[in-house]
């Protein structure tokens, strides 16, 4: 989203409020951006607030402009993107029928930029037929239409009709303007740790927060792809637009990736999967007694391994984390060979800046054919970029050798 220039025009409805945090998240995310508002939603929201968050002027007259009054025609077709939230009923509809009675909508008309409408309404207002017609059209005309969330409404109803959460908003707007390289991909990834109950109350697990899982999952989508995420129990929201399958043991998430896997061009397997689950689970809470308690456990099924196995020589992209302490190259080679990968990610997550909690990731890539390299500190959305981009590669040269 860096240096994209994105609009934003906020209309005269109650969500209007939550353009603002929309807006905050463009900006963090290095998008420059501008506001443009109707006279309707100034009486929401003051234009000095969107001025403070984006750091420029905020547009709503016509006729108040500076200089020659061009702005209604730069803005639209200078922009990577414009991105209407909310979206009114009325809005859809100057924007169905090629109305331009203010500086919002006259941008709208004359923008070559990519569309982006986000509805907030009420839900009888949003099924009325008029206003279905006018989205439909507008989908007709290529512009991406949201589905309105679902909750308790302003007016005191309930159903669809809410502002799309505007972290999934911007999601869609990143999308919107990423390169789709791995279009009409599927990419299987897993994320998280898994636990193994000990009884109803206890369990073993790890401290994997699914972070690099997520941020995988989240940047495959991004760049196009279809997208299955496999997670175990993370406090982590889901990345908008991926197929979340979640999980706790590992026996059930070798269940979930196997009965995925035939489809996939790619499997990416981030998560830190239990290697040993308690041979029997006690019905009830096992109770404070004796001074030591032992644990008879069992092996958990390798299930990077067993893919290995059963991809042989597919075209299958097969890619695995090695989380160590200690010897990581050693290690990462040895599991990159042994469990038949196309590629390994290691990281030392002995560190306080890198692997489990962390935002940020040190890793070194290994390949089959003897290949490394190395990265720099780097957040856990870089490196997810980086390890796809790697990815996409090995999927393009094994389509090109079937």
């Amino acid at each position: 989203m860096k240096d994209k220039k994105i609009i934003v025009g906020v209309t005269g409805g109650i969500a209007a409020y939550k353009a603002a945090e929309l807006v905050r998240l463009l900006v963090k995310s290095g998008a420059r951006t501008r506001v443009a508002m109707t006279a309707g939603a100034t009486r929401f929201v003051a234009p000095l607030t969107f001025e403070a968050l984006s750091g420029h002027r905020v547009l709503w007259d016509m006729f108040n402009q500076e200089g020659p009054g061009m702005d209604h025609i730069k803005w639209g077709q200078e922009a990577d993107l414009m991105i209407i939230a909310p979206a009114t009923a009325h809005m859809m509809a100057k924007m169905a029928h090629g109305l331009a009675d203010d500086f919002l909508s006259s941008t709208l008309l004359a923008a070559t930029a990519k569309v982006l409408v986000c509805p907030s309404m009420n839900v009888q207002m949003l099924m009325n037929p008029a206003v279905q017609a006018n989205m439909e059209l507008l989908r007709q005309r290529g512009y991406t239409v949201m589905a309105p969330d679902q909750g308790d409404l302003a007016c005191g109803t309930e159903g669809p009709g809410r502002l799309p959460d505007p972290r999934d908003i911007l999601e869609q707007a990143w999308m919107m303007v990423s390169n789709q390289d791995l279009s009409g991909l599927d990419i299987l990834v897993t994320a998280g740790p898994t636990v193994e109950p000990l009884d109803p109350v206890r369990y073993i697990s790890n401290r994997s927060t699914g972070k690099m899982g997520y941020a995988l999952a989240r940047a495959a989508r991004q760049r196009g792809a279809s997208v299955t995420l496999v997670s175990g129990p993370t406090a982590l929201n889901p990345p908008y637009g991926v197929t979340l399958v979640r999980v706790k043991t590992a026996l059930e998430m070798k269940e979930a990736v196997f009965d995925r896997r035939a489809h996939c061009h790619a499997i990416v397997k981030a998560a830190a999967v239990s290697d040993y689950r308690p041979r029997e689970r006690a019905g009830q809470k096992i109770k404070k007694g004796a001074e030591t308690l032992g644990l008879d456990l069992v092996k958990n099924p390798d299930i990077l391994a067993e893919l290995g196995a059963a991809k042989g020589d597919s075209s299958l992209v097969l890619v695995g984390f090695a989380a160590e302490t200690q010897s990581l190259l050693v290690h990462a080679q040895e599991k990159l060979k042994a469990k038949n990968l196309d590629m390994i990610v290691a990281n030392d997550v002995s560190g306080t800046d890198a692997g489990f909690e962390s935002d940020t990731n040190r890793v070194k890539i290994l390949y089959r054919d003897g290949k490394m390299e190395e990265s720099p500190l780097m957040s856990k959305d870089e490196v997810a970029h980086l390890v796809l981009e790697r990815v996409r590669s090995l999927v393009s040269a094994k389509g090109e050798e079937g």
